[in-house]
């Protein structure tokens, strides 16, 4: 990835060069303007003319001269190629529900250039240009949600990302919602005009799922970081034993992660007297939500790391058909159109960051149970104050939710298209259902920093270790001890907003 400095807005280069999934969360948060690399240009007008070449033969050519799908024998005839292509957009935009964020279908955008620099979907360079017009003039696409199996491409996602080209659909435009007409009147834009095999490449492969992928992956990477921050203060009120975390316990085990996850446990918890209060358990033996702390998140974050290799290499590839290969007169038809990859690396993420916010909702249980000294509820009378019993049922109906939503969207298929795409991948559903796991997760592991932080205001010889006393000051400043019952549903989401506006620099902080 090539990095250019410009007056106001940074400039980055379209290369062939790798993007790592946090690049290209990077880039579409800090909104660059973009540009195509000239090699990159090079190998895109190449294969747009070689479809331009034999556009013209007699010959059978999928998504150029025929119908789509079953209709891939339906020939089309040469006067009505451009019309097919702009028919395709219209008959594909099928999403519904609420459209996801702006930044979601910048993403989208982004992974979309992606393919297109290798020059293998014959699409023209003034198209992909135009498409990054509307990235550096902020007009972006509204895409809904909804309605993509994640194998054939994301169509219906993808051809609302690609309407707002020949002057359909809506955008994001100066902070509103508006008719994409209304944008491309106040730039003096006019539409595009599709060309031969353009409608298709620009519907054709899952960047819409591999985008959302991306995002999620970075998320979670960030949270199963902070989860160890986090267990630092819970081991510390619960008065737990140190003997869990310590480097020659974890030396025996081959897991690389286990002793990362006991060296921040370690580090996070130097300098407390927690272990050696009287409230600790004389036998060292702490329940398991506390003691496989290291074995459960390491095994999440193997799950996080695999995903995020796999994502990277749906990005960076190209996800279209068929491809044409100028160089050896061929045009080849195949299957790097099915989200099969990301449909599993999602799925087996879910199933991961679900266990990960069950062993929080765990601890939280466990600071609430009266035991180690602790009052019953953190609360100082409990009786006459509830304290944070009702905070714990919300946790454990959200680890319900993730429990129901964890089950793999891959292992059901629906056939399409008369049984000519009979097996899809259903990449779409594990997007939505992670995404809704991973917000849960937040709220989750917020309940357990608000039940830790009461805990340690209600176990008054504990001395904080020095590396979480500047956490415990900064949380306190945002939402003050439960003194007596109140409205905890403020205090839980100002908890989820401490941790989303810290988790960065925490995932940073720590291996």
């Amino acid at each position: 990835m090539m990095l250019e400095t410009a007056v106001e807005r940074q400039t980055i280069d379209i290369t062939p060069d790798r993007f790592t999934v946090e690049d290209l969360c990077s880039i579409a948060d800090a909104k660059p303007v973009l540009r195509l690399a000239p090699d990159v240009i090079e190998k895109i007008s190449l294969a747009s003319r070689y479809v331009a070449e034999i556009a013209k033969q007699d010959r059978h050519i999928y998504g150029v001269n025929t119908g789509f799908g079953s209709l891939c024998e339906t020939r089309i005839s040469p006067d009505d190629m451009s019309e097919l292509q702009h028919r395709h957009l219209l008959s594909h935009a099928c999403g519904i529900g609420d459209p996801v964020p702006e930044r979601t279908s910048r993403m989208t955008m982004l992974v979309k250039l992606l393919t297109f620099r290798a020059g293998r979907s014959g699409i023209t360079p003034e198209l992909v240009q135009r498409l990054i017009d509307f990235w550096n003039a902020d007009v972006i696409p509204v895409i809904p949600e909804k309605g993509t199996v994640g194998a054939s491409g994301d169509l219906a996602p993808l051809a609302h990302m690609s309407l707002p080209l020949v002057g359909l659909g809506q955008v994001h435009f100066r902070g509103e919602i508006v008719d994409t007409r209304v944008a491309m009147e106040a730039l003096g834009w006019e539409a595009a005009r599709l060309g031969p095999k353009e409608g298709l490449a620009l519907t054709n492969g899952v960047q819409y799922v591999n985008a959302r992928a991306a995002e999620e992956v970075v998320r979670c990477a960030q949270l199963v970081k902070c989860a160890d921050l986090i267990a630092a203060l819970s081991i510390q009120a619960f008065s737990c034993a140190s003997t869990f975390y310590q480097r020659s316990l974890h030396a025996t085990s081959l897991h690389e992660d286990r002793s990362l996850v006991a060296g921040n446990l370690l580090r996070l918890t130097q300098g407390s007297n927690h272990d050696s209060l009287p409230g600790s358990n004389v036998a060292g033996e702490d329940p398991y939500s506390f003691r496989c702390t290291p074995q459960v998140h390491a095994a999440v974050r193997q799950t996080v790391r695999h995903a995020s290799g796999v994502i990277e290499d749906e990005c960076n590839s190209v996800s279209d058909n068929p491809l044409f290969f100028p160089e050896h007169d061929q045009v080849l038809l195949g299957g790097n159109l099915h989200g099969e990859s990301t449909a599993f690396a999602m799925d087996f993420l879910a199933i991961a960051m679900s266990e990960l916010a069950y062993l929080a909702e765990r601890r939280t249980y466990q600071l609430l149970s009266g035991q180690h000294g602790l009052p019953s509820f953190l609360v100082a009378n409990p009786g006459l104050d509830s304290g944070l019993m009702i905070v714990q049922y919300t946790s454990a109906a959200l680890v319900n939710q993730n429990k129901v939503l964890a089950t793999p969207a891959s292992i059901d298929t629906i056939p399409t298209c008369q049984l000519q795409e009979d097996h899809v991948s259903m990449a779409g559903t594990s997007a939505y259902k992670l995404a809704q796991i991973i917000d849960n997760c937040e709220y989750i592991m917020a309940i357990e920093l608000l039940a830790a932080a009461q805990a340690v205001d209600l176990n008054p010889h504990l001395q904080l270790s020095p590396q979480i006393e500047p956490l415990m000051r900064d949380f306190r400043a945002r939402i003050p001890s439960l003194e007596h019952d109140r409205l905890q549903s403020v205090d839980i989401e100002l908890a989820r907003e401490f941790l989303n506006s810290h988790r960065a620099r925490w995932a940073a902080e720590l291996d």
